[in-house]
């Protein structure tokens, strides 16, 4: 080997060298960077499920089980990896929101909020909505995860033998276009009740309230799904589709649901009647929060239960254990809202703190704690012994109890 081989075979093996050397420097700097992104991911994800609250927990948990009861049973399933891929997504968003929600509001604290922090906190409240939608919409891609075939013959035996009859089939005799709008417009009233009462809670920045209202609705909810998932029932829309002499008949509205049921229907998760389950879960929100809007929907909630076998969708058997569904969903949330944590944000204190500067001082009420006190002990009664209390009472006796809920609230900040 010459002096010039020499010289190019030791430059190669320089070459060689240095390219080993900026490879491990690379690969250090790819590990590092790893190490880097794995606390600060963690570090997120904590944030995010501190900055949820109750309705987020009964999501997530929902989401959770749902896919858990997918991986164990994903042969029966066409595309059991999508689902889950759209289940993790879902979650994702959630936390994403409450995270960027929580975000924003800290820095928005001052005297007047911004833009940014009435637009976030618009969708942490409203979004339940559209979770709701998602999940029943969903069901029907799952409704033979668990158990192959249809069981509603066990629930039509159990109508007949309630009522002696076939109840969608017998009050066919009773149809007439005018009561059949009337039904069809009473079941679509449905729809309202959690939209109605959440805006005035909304409204009136009772977010405790508020999101009391939409965990027990959340919980009912997820009640009922894991019930349709386990036990599929197709509905008498399909089932007993020969047994009356024709569709009903009625004017624009009844058009319009049938339309609606023709081409979005979802086949299966009638049992129990999350539409009875939800609007019994708002009703008994109303009760708790709102008792004048109770009295309002209460003979709407009535018909409406009476709408859903009038139309054909639900058995009676059905319609009962909604209203079961739904009650649970009110008794178990009104018990997650009582955990520490339940409510995320300081929201309904700082509006509590507000209220109580814009209500004038009442005799025998002071803004200073232990002076003119509501129970003669230098204290003031518990809060939600007055929220409760002024839930019940109306004119100048609601506004004094209110106003002295939020003086108590203002009392009570950190």
């Amino acid at each position: 080997m010459n002096s010039a081989e020499r010289q190019n075979h030791g430059g190669h093996e320089d070459a060689i060298a240095r390219g080993a050397a900026g490879g491990g420097a690379r690969t250090a700097d790819f590990e590092a960077g790893g190490q880097r992104i794995a606390p600060w991911i963690t570090r997120q994800l904590a944030a995010a499920w501190a900055a949820c609250g109750a309705f987020e927990w009964v999501a997530l948990g929902y989401l959770a089980a749902s896919s858990a009861l997918i991986a164990v049973f994903a042969e029966n399933l066409a595309h059991p990896v999508k689902l889950v891929s759209v289940q993790a997504l879902v979650a994702t968003m959630i936390l994403a929101l409450c995270l960027v929600e929580a975000w924003v509001r800290e820095r928005a604290r001052g005297p007047s909020e911004t833009f940014s922090a009435k637009f976030w906190r618009f969708w942490r409240h409203w979004y339940p909505h559209l979770f709701f939608l998602f999940c029943f919409e969903e069901l029907g891609k799952f409704v033979h995860l668990v158990t192959p075939g249809w069981q509603d013959a066990k629930l039509m035996a159990a109508d007949h033998w309630l009522t002696g009859v076939d109840p969608a089939v017998w009050l066919e005799q009773f149809a007439t276009p005018a009561r059949n709008d009337f039904m069809q417009f009473a079941y679509l009233t449905y729809f309202g009740y959690l939209l109605v009462l959440g805006g005035v809670l909304y409204y009136r920045r009772d977010w405790r309230e508020y999101w009391s209202v939409m965990t027990y609705s959340a919980t009912g909810y997820a009640v009922g799904y894991v019930i349709a998932i386990l036990f599929p029932i197709e509905s008498p829309w399909f089932s007993m589709a020969g047994a009356w002499r024709g569709p009903l008949e009625g004017g624009p509205i009844t058009a319009t649901i049938n339309f609606i049921e023709h081409f979005g229907r979802v086949r299966g998760a009638a049992f129990p009647s999350e539409h009875v389950a939800g609007s019994v879960a708002a009703l008994w929100g109303a009760w708790r929060h709102r008792r004048w809007l109770f009295w309002v929907m209460l003979p709407l909630v009535a018909c409406m239960c009476v709408s859903t076998v009038w139309g054909r969708y639900h058995y009676v058997v059905d319609v009962f254990a909604g209203m079961a569904t739904g009650t649970l969903g009110y008794v178990i949330g009104g018990w997650v809202m009582t955990t520490e944590g339940s409510l995320a944000t300081e929201a309904d204190k700082t509006s509590g703190a507000k209220y109580a500067r814009k209500c004038k001082p009442e005799q025998g009420i002071s803004t200073r704690p232990g002076v003119g006190s509501l129970d003669g002990r230098g204290g003031y009664p518990p809060i939600k012994q007055l929220t409760e209390d002024g839930g019940s009472r109306s004119g100048s006796a609601r506004r004094y109890w209110r106003c002295a809920a939020a003086r108590a609230r203002s009392r009570h900040r950190p």
